[in-house]
């Protein structure tokens, strides 16, 4: 760890903005990274799209007269940590010439181009070669302080009896409604289970439609915002969830999961799949009944299976990508990629972080 000098703190710049089928990890993910930044000065900067910044730091609002790069040179912080989604090159070029090192996370725009690292947590199948700067792969997942308590609870657990325990979440929002489509699949599902979908804070749908269906299956639940999200998923013996953060999560604790892309990004993701102890079936919309429940039954009825799902899930190790994060951020307040003009004065990042 690189300590910073107390005569002159540096000064962060957190900036996330919700995106879709992200959840709140990103927020999550960069409370977390806040709190390890020991002796800098942090701040979150809050726009029209962020969330609600943690009440313990200092919080710049963007003003609705003002612009991202006009509150951001007059902040004038010595790191920015962008997690905005798919970021634009021209804005991401104006911004390097205000701060000396700009971090991205999990951007897939031509902005991250720009940047000076992105760590890209959620990544695709593609032979293109990625640039220099992208530190990409499974091994940048951060374990936040409200997982850490579930890790590897999987390991720990028997199968539920009577009544094996199906938890069901596609996110806050769950645009194209998956919730209902794989209730209805249920129902036609023979076999005693229990069945509880989780409905996230901006779920936009009729959520009555979910609540009538619910009884019409014995020992089926709906449960509305707010909720414990890891808590629900500790109590599940296997997990039909979206294709970004969540597999993640899941594998941290260690449950069997069927996993099914509520787009074609997520469709492209190439993290939750069999050799990670995932089952893939595709995007929801073109997702088959029989498939569906073949998937979901045969981890409970074949406990080989079972255990192989959460052996391989568990062995990936997920959950380190703080300290090296946090280091590389350390790094670079101390040493910038740029005096502010543009004059590079940093090493290469991918020097420091292989």
């Amino acid at each position: 760890m690189i300590l910073i000098d107390n005569n002159h703190k540096k000064k962060a710049v957190i900036h996330i903005s919700h995106s879709d089928g992200k959840g709140t990890y990103p927020e999550r993910r960069a409370e977390t990274i806040a709190r390890a930044l020991e002796g800098v000065e942090i701040i979150f900067l809050r726009g029209n799209h962020s969330p609600v910044a943690p009440t313990d730091f200092k919080t710049v609002t963007i003003a609705p007269s003002s612009t991202l790069l006009k509150t951001i040179s007059e902040i004038k912080p010595d790191i920015l940590l962008r997690d905005t989604g798919s970021t634009l090159q021209e804005e991401v070029e104006k911004i390097c010439e205000i701060v000396p090192t700009v971090i991205h996370f999990d951007d897939f725009g031509e902005g991250g181009k720009f940047a000076d690292i992105v760590f890209q947590t959620l990544y695709s199948e593609t032979n293109d070669q990625v640039p220099d700067h992208y530190i990409q792969g499974i091994k940048n997942f951060i374990v936040d302080e409200q997982l850490a308590s579930y890790k590897n609870i999987g390991l720990k657990r028997k199968l539920s009896q009577p009544l094996p325990h199906l938890v069901i979440s596609f996110g806050e929002e769950d645009t194209g409604n998956l919730s209902y489509r794989a209730l209805r699949h249920m129902l036609q599902l023979q076999i005693p289970l229990k069945v509880t979908v989780l409905v996230g804070e901006n779920y936009s749908h009729d959520v009555s439609e979910l609540q009538m269906m619910a009884l019409g299956r014995r020992n089926t639940f709906i449960q509305t915002f707010p909720f414990d999200l890891h808590e629900a998923f500790s109590s599940a013996d296997i997990v039909l969830c979206a294709s970004g953060y969540m597999p993640f999560e899941i594998a941290v604790m260690g449950i069997p999961c069927v996993v099914v892309a509520q787009n074609d990004f997520e469709l492209s993701l190439a993290f939750p799949k069999e050799q990670h102890g995932f089952i893939h079936l595709g995007t929801g919309r073109k997702i088959k009944q029989s498939s569906l429940l073949n998937a979901i039954m045969e981890p409970l009825l074949h406990e080989s299976l079972r255990k192989k799902a959460i052996a391989r899930q568990t062995a990936l190790g997920l959950g380190s990508g703080k300290d090296s994060i946090v280091e590389a951020i350390y790094y670079y307040l101390e040493y910038p990629k740029r005096k502010t003009g543009g004059e590079s004065t940093g090493k290469k990042t991918s020097n420091m972080l292989q």
